[in-house]
């Protein structure tokens, strides 16, 4: 149970030193992750299409 304790304290202890990001940064980091996660989305859906056509292009031959 000590050891417990003594885990709680000094997480609490480093927890303090933590710098936390301004709302400024968390909103402009969000904004960046949101846009790569479209453009990669769009990315693979167009290798999707383009793979999908060229073996229906093979199939249907």
């Amino acid at each position: 149970m000590n050891k417990i304790i003594n885990y709680i304290k000094e997480t609490k202890v480093e927890m303090d030193n933590v710098k936390w990001p301004t709302r400024k940064q968390t909103i402009g980091f969000t904004v960046a992750v949101i846009l790569v996660s479209v453009l990669v989305a769009y990315y693979l859906g167009l290798f999707d299409f383009i793979f999908k056509q060229g073996l229906e292009r093979l199939i249907n031959k």
